[in-house]
């Protein structure tokens, strides 16, 4: 697999990372222990050198099954993880004291059998810390030899500045796809002004992408995505006239609607780095795949006119959700 950089201090990444919170969390029940484990192997196997998780995804047992998974070839993988949310639950709300940064840390490192985190990002801006601090606390962790580089993620284009300014942020881990594109206004421009890489999480917009779900499609309690406004009947109906056009596209490329709205964020800019993630082998070697898709100006042209034609329906975090967005 081709090799992409995040940042100015160079850390390079395969161009398709894999986001392994779905293994554990937010989609349903958690996947067998030796299956996750083989399925991150196989993504190894296959290219990828870049694995996502965070505290907050099943209190840290996504941790624990990716660094078990890694274990064997460690020094060839990036490992990121995220700080940021009270006891590790985002329904209790942001905490990004000094204090708790440090507590996360050492506990990851624990959980994730290594000695240092490649790339620790706070998982959401606490408006109640000021964000010298956050980035100071990490400054001082990248200097104890325990984290390599520095992350946000969903933060705004203030918040990236400041943070910036007291520790270079490697990247910004915020959602962007075909069906949501807010970071082209004013991040991507700031991104590239600072040397910032960018890591589209929910690059198939959480599923709807692939085309596997339709109008009809309903999700259990234990799915995130059933307090999700965008996954309600009335939007996923509305919304299907972006997986027509997207599967249009693909046919005429000869690829799968998944790989078309990756190869599309790859285009985009070449410090960008998606993140898919999946429990099935088949998904996960079609996402790859994608990187061999190469897109001319001409097909970006017709995708573009083509996204003019469409409007999307609903919001993509429930209410509570949507509050910890930076702006």
């Amino acid at each position: 697999m081709k090799k992409r950089v995040l940042g100015q201090a160079g850390l390079e990444v395969s161009a398709l990372g894999f986001g392994c919170m779905g293994l554990s969390h937010g989609y349903g029940p958690a996947v067998d222990k030796r299956h996750g484990v083989e399925l991150i192997r196989a993504a190894f196997e296959r290219g990828v050198t870049f694995f996502d998780t965070a505290e907050a995804y099943a209190r840290g047992d996504n941790e624990i099954l990716l660094g078990e998974a890694v274990a064997p070839f460690r020094n060839q993988v990036v490992i990121a993880t995220k700080f940021g949310f009270k006891n590790g639950d985002p329904t209790q709300g942001p905490d990004s004291r000094p204090q708790r940064i440090r507590e996360v840390a050492d506990a990851a490192l624990k959980r994730l059998g290594t000695d240092v985190i490649d790339l620790f990002y706070q998982h959401r801006v606490d408006p109640a810390v000021p964000m010298e601090d956050v980035a100071g606390t990490v400054k001082e962790l990248i200097a104890e030899g325990k984290v390599r580089h520095f992350g946000l993620s969903e933060a705004g284009v203030a918040s990236i500045r400041r943070a910036h300014a007291v520790q270079p942020v490697t990247a910004l881990q915020s959602e962007y796809s075909l069906w949501w594109r807010e970071p082209e206004q004013d991040v991507l421009p700031l991104l590239e002004e600072l040397g910032i890489g960018f890591v589209p999480f929910s690059p198939l917009g959480k599923g709807f992408l692939t085309g596997a779900i339709g109008a009809g499609t309903t999700f259990g309690s234990d799915d995130f995505r059933s307090s999700v406004p965008r996954f309600s009947s009335e939007a996923l109906g509305a919304n299907q006239a972006l997986l027509e056009l997207l599967a249009e596209l693909a046919t005429q490329k000869g690829v799968t609607p998944a790989q078309m709205a990756l190869a599309w964020l790859l285009a985009q800019r070449p410090w960008i780095v998606p993140i898919p993630g999946t429990t099935k082998l088949h998904r996960l070697e079609e996402n790859l795949a994608a990187d061999n898709v190469t897109l001319t100006t001409g097909d970006l042209e017709r995708i573009a006119t083509a996204l003019g034609q469409v409007t999307i329906s609903g919001a993509r975090y429930s209410p509570a959700a949507q509050q910890l967005i930076d702006r």
